[in-house]
């Protein structure tokens, strides 16, 4: 089965405040495009994601995605997260009826396509299914296969909110990667220990952070 996957990302001097502790004010910004810059690579490498919309209203991000071969979508409800990823997934169906869709997280640095592939392998045999992130808490990709609208519930506790609202929840093996979001600075040595993209591996060098490593 092909995927389009709607990726939503924040502007970027709003973005990863989390990270307070490990990167300065003056960091974040580059370290949350470059963490989105590896996902989008990783996931336009995946044989089963022939198109990736990022959905986004910052321009310097989406001039970069957009030259790495992602389709920008303006964020226009300006609603927040699931706002945009109904918007974006409503605005591929346009497009394309029918295609199935899945919303992944723009902070997946260490995503390998191989890994994304068992994943959306896993999720095409449910009407909806979800992967829940590392943390067990929360959500990094929320599919949809064609003809089921997407219903994303992302925010706190969205594990347990997408459990509600009926889509199943995948365990495939051997997946970190797709698992392993960065919101805080233990989960970005995480995924320099699985090991980040080249975007990321740039940026984090310039980071006190042991652990850095190229997975691509």
């Amino acid at each position: 089965m092909q995927w389009t996957l709607v990726i939503p990302l924040k502007p970027l001097a709003r973005a990863k405040s989390r990270l307070a502790d490990t990167a300065g004010d003056g960091v974040r910004p580059g370290l949350a495009l470059a963490f989105a810059q590896d996902t989008v690579v990783a996931a336009l490498a995946c044989a089963e994601v022939p198109d990736v919309a990022v959905v986004t209203d910052d321009e310097l991000a989406g001039r970069e995605l957009a030259a790495l071969g992602a389709r920008i979508v303006p964020d226009v409800p300006g609603g927040g997260l699931n706002a945009a990823l109904a918007h974006g997934a409503a605005a591929v169906r346009r497009r394309r009826p029918g295609a199935a869709v899945a919303a992944l997280n723009a902070d997946l640095p260490a995503l390998r396509p191989a890994e994304l592939s068992r994943v959306l392998a896993a999720a095409a045999e449910f009407p909806r299914a979800f992967l829940p992130d590392a943390a067990e808490v929360g959500t990094t990709l929320l599919a949809a296969v064609g003809g089921q609208e997407l219903r994303p519930a992302f925010g706190v506790d969205s594990r347990a909110r997408h459990r509600v609202s009926g889509a199943a929840e995948l365990a495939p093996a051997g997946v970190d990667s797709v698992r392993q979001d960065v919101d805080t600075g233990a989960d970005l040595r995480a995924a320099l220990a699985l090991g980040v993209g080249r975007f990321t591996a740039a940026v984090a060098a310039g980071l006190l952070i042991p652990g850095s490593g190229d997975a691509h």
